[in-house]
Order: C-alpha cells, then sequence, then structure tokens
C-alpha cells in the first residue's frame, strides 16, 4: 500500500554538517578573497533564514484523530521497562509460554528459533468506552529471504489461551490485528502484511489463505527490520470507527494502515501474541501506552482522575516514562541541540569576518 523511497536526512546528519562548518570556518575565511569575504554577511543571513527548516526536520507527530483527545492513560493497560517487580511479576500483566523478559530492553514473545510461541495479556479489561493502545515492537532475525511467522494485538472476551493463531486461541470473540510476515499462498498484495478480523466466536481463522476470507481490512507494509523504532497506534472510537497507524520511516512520521467501522466488544482484555514455524524471527514488544479518549469538545469538561485511583498529576508524571513521552523528549533535546548548533555556526562566521575587518584596518 504504501511504497519505498529515500528517506529524508535525520537531525544527525545536519548537526553534523553544521559541526564541520563550525570547525573549519576560520581557515575558509583566511583563505578567502576579497569578493567571497563580502558575501560573509549573506551567509550569516542566510543561516539564520535557515533555522526554521532545521528545527521543523527534527520532530513532528502528524498522526492521531483531529476529533478526539487522549486523557487519562490506563497504567492497567500500559507496560514499558523493567516490564517486573523484584519478584519477577507485573501486576497488570501475565507473560507465558516461550515469553522472555530482558528487563532493560523488550519482552521477547518469541526467539529466532523454530517452533516458538509467546504471549503477554492485561489482567484486567478495558472498562472505558474509547482508547487508542500505542505500542513499540520489533521484528528482525537473521535470515534475508525466510522469515515468519508473525505476530498479533487483541482485544478480545477471553484471554491467555495458546493457539494456533499467530500463538493465541482459535475462534476467539473479538478483534485480532495480524502482523503477518510469511506468505503461505499467492495474494494479490505483497507481503509483509498487516490485517485485521473481527471474530465472533464461531468463525476459524483461514489459515491456508492467510486470512483473506476473515480480513476487514489492512495495508502492506514492511515493518521487519526497519531503519527506527517500529511503533503502531490503535483507535478506537465507540459507535465510529477503528483505525490503525504505524511509524515506521521516520520519527513523528505516521502512516494510515486502515480506518473502518466495526462492532468491538465490550470491556475486553489487550494482548499481543507471536508464533514461529518453520521460518522464524525474533518478536519484541517494547512498549505499551493505553489513553482513553474523549471528542475533543467534551475533553476540557472530563476529571482527570485514572482507574487506579491516581491522581492526574501522578498520571501525567507516569506517562513520561512510556515510549511516546521518550519521543517528545527527544525531539525536544534535538530540537535545542540544532538551535545551539546553528547559533555557533554563526557566532563562528561573524567573529572570524569580524577579525578580518579589524585586521585590514592595520
Amino acid at each position: 500500500m504504501y511504497g519505498g523511497g529515500v528517506f529524508p536526512p535525520e537531525p544527525a546528519h545536519t548537526l553534523a554538517c553544521l559541526a564541520s562548518c563550525l570547525a573549519r570556518s576560520p581557515s575558509l575565511i583566511s583563505r578567502s578573497s576579497k569578493g567571497q569575504r563580502r558575501m560573509l554577511p549573506r551567509v550569516l543571513l542566510l543561516s539564520l533564514l535557515a533555522l526554521p527548516a532545521a528545527l521543523a526536520a527534527t520532530y513532528k507527530d502528524n498522526g492521531g484523530s483531529s476529533d478526539l483527545e487522549t486523557t487519562t492513560k490506563l497504567r492497567t493497560h500500559s507496560l514499558y521497562a523493567p516490564y517486573v517487580d523484584q519478584e519477577l511479576n507485573n501486576r497488570w500483566w501475565d507473560f507465558g509460554a516461550d515469553t522472555i523478559i530482558n528487563t532493560n530492553k523488550h519482552v521477547r514473545l518469541t526467539q529466532d528459533r523454530q517452533s516458538e510461541m509467546g504471549w503477554i495479556w492485561s489482567r484486567l479489561p478495558i472498562s472505558v468506552p474509547s482508547y487508542q493502545v500505542e505500542f513499540e515492537f520489533k521484528v528482525d532475525g537473521k535470515s534475508n529471504s525466510l522469515y515468519g511467522d508473525g505476530f498479533a494485538m487483541w482485544l478480545t472476551t477471553t484471554r491467555a489461551k495458546e493457539g494456533p493463531v499467530f500463538g493465541s486461541t482459535d475462534k476467539f470473540n473479538g478483534l485480532g490485528i495480524f502482523f503477518d510476515t510469511y506468505a503461505n499462498s499467492r495474494h494479490s498484495y505483497t507481503f509483509p502484511r498487516v490485517s485485521v478480523m473481527l471474530g465472533d466466536g464461531s468463525t476459524p481463522y483461514d489459515h491456508a489463505k492467510d486470512g483473506q476470507a476473515n480480513e476487514v481490512a489492512g495495508c502492506s507494509q514492511r515493518f521487519r527490520r526497519t531503519d527506527i523504532a517500529s511503533r503502531g497506534r490503535f483507535t478506537y472510537y465507540k459507535n465510529n470507527y477503528i483505525k490503525l497507524e504505524l511509524q515506521l520511516k521516520k520519527w513523528g512520521e505516521w502512516e494510515e494502515c486502515f480506518t473502518t467501522n466495526v462492532t468491538m466488544p465490550r470491556h475486553p482484555y489487550l494482548g499481543f501474541s507471536a508464533v514461529t514455524g518453520d521460518v522464524h524471527d525474533a518478536h519484541d514488544i517494547i512498549s505499551v501506552s493505553t489513553h482513553e479518549l474523549v471528542p475533543r469538545a467534551a475533553s476540557s469538561s472530563r476529571p482527570r482522575v485514572s482507574p487506579t485511583g491516581s491522581s492526574s498529576w501522578r498520571s501525567r508524571s507516569r506517562s513520561g516514562r512510556s515510549g511516546s513521552g521518550f519521543a517528545a523528549w527527544l525531539g525536544w533535546l534535538v530540537k535545542w541541540i540544532v538551535i545551539v548548533t546553528v547559533l555557533l555556526v554563526v557566532a563562528g562566521f561573524g567573529r572570524a569576518w569580524w577579525m578580518q575587518r579589524r585586521n585590514k584596518r592595520f
């Protein structure tokens, strides 16, 4: 659905170029001719004019829903490092099968080995009517040609049941979003593939054709072995739509995978699972951040009290440890690094130009 292309320059590249110019500016000016020295004021002006463009290239978030606003963070359905407490348990999540927890890096649902299966599930159902789940993940392995099978995100009425559908049970009741990296048959679209299925509790998943008969919506996206941290953002607006956006190419740039209207089960459990067969990959969940959603017109009148009874200030302070908070902090840091670097470049050129003018007088 979305083709490849040349990635735009990263902020780090811009910083390197500016630092290089700063380091060479005095020597360049000392060797410049009289005509070139006259252009120094123009260089300073152009540097100042380039500052807004440099800032715009640092970080932006163009995804999300304009008609909704995130309010309370649901700690009961959020997950981030170190994932477990001192007793190697998590108050709000269960882990099972071949899942391995690296407290500094990720929850690994499967290793890059054959015939593995792993899962994580929330212990409590989601009780708010509309919500958004943002999750960071990684799919990678040693093979460059054959790999699989993939992982799934679940919003279902049952939880923690192992099975053949990406590590979870078949004939489920609720929503399954499948990140499939291996095609069992030929299709008109390419793999890796992201697809969504609404289960009614009796319809089986179509393994032979990779769920093609069950697919409500989907997109083809290269979410395996990406250059940045892969992220997904699922939005459910009750009685309106569900939407999935993916961040795979550049920080803060989200691409819509699908938007459709389905009837979601009330109070579903949130889970992730993965499976490998003859082909294999490592499937990691790095963070999960879930928030309640309200219409923007009503958001200002809603009290910000979390379901666990903590105040809105505490909820916001904890949310700063999530992946989305880190991304915003990183964007802020890069922005100020760019500002300082550009100012140093301008100061370097200005000082060298002033020294040349002063030496000329004597």
